[in-house]
């Protein structure tokens, strides 16, 4: 995420949640390239078999953001916590229509794998499990829930996270244990 100039993105931002279109057009390109490469990322590790492409992702995710009208951008790390969030609902609406096609539900797997912390190492899950994971994580904290969807639906290193939520790189690598722990507890076992 350094190529995008925090000042610069945090101006447009607020100049587009003031109404400006020139704003959003100068802000598309900047964001654009940072949200294909978060989502090639996460579809990576999802399995072949699955329908969702990158630029079916990102235009949903592009329409979904431009569509969020009651909200007031604060800043870059704002933008990023609300893509990787509008990234993880668009994922579970799409695992849950495919497992509503298929006869008896049928659940949309993706692999938690090693480049993402292993909190399964190489298993798959269930994105509707994960989902309900995350928001019963949010409920106990919710700082917790964030920092996991910013790393796995968000693709963001630790690095990048840690910019994101304004904490040290540390603080997220305790963070992250934490959450994996408990993921690990909460997730069904296949």
């Amino acid at each position: 995420m350094a190529a995008i100039r925090p000042q610069g993105l945090t101006e447009l931002l607020i100049q587009w949640s003031n109404g400006n279109r020139d704003a959003l057009d100068e802000l598309v390109p900047l964001v654009d390239s940072e949200l294909r490469r978060l989502v090639r990322t996460f579809l990576r590790r999802r399995q072949p078999h699955q329908s969702l492409q990158t630029d079916s992702l990102i235009n949903e995710a592009f329409v979904r953001l431009i569509d969020q009208k009651q909200i007031r951008w604060v800043n870059r790390a704002h933008f990023f916590g609300i893509a990787a969030r509008t990234m993880r609902n668009i994922l579970v609406d799409h695992a849950r229509k495919r497992g509503a096609a298929k006869r008896g539900g049928g659940a949309v797997k993706v692999t938690f794998d090693e480049a993402i912390g292993g909190i399964h190492q190489q298993k798959e899950l269930d994105l509707i499990a994960l989902d309900e994971a995350l928001t019963s994580l949010a409920q106990v904290d919710p700082s917790l829930s964030q920092l996991v969807e910013l790393r796995f639906f968000g693709g963001l290193t630790i690095e990048e996270t840690a910019e994101v939520v304004g904490v040290s790189t540390a603080t997220v690598e305790r963070r992250w244990k934490t959450a994996k722990i408990w993921l690990r507890h909460e997730l069904p076992r296949s």
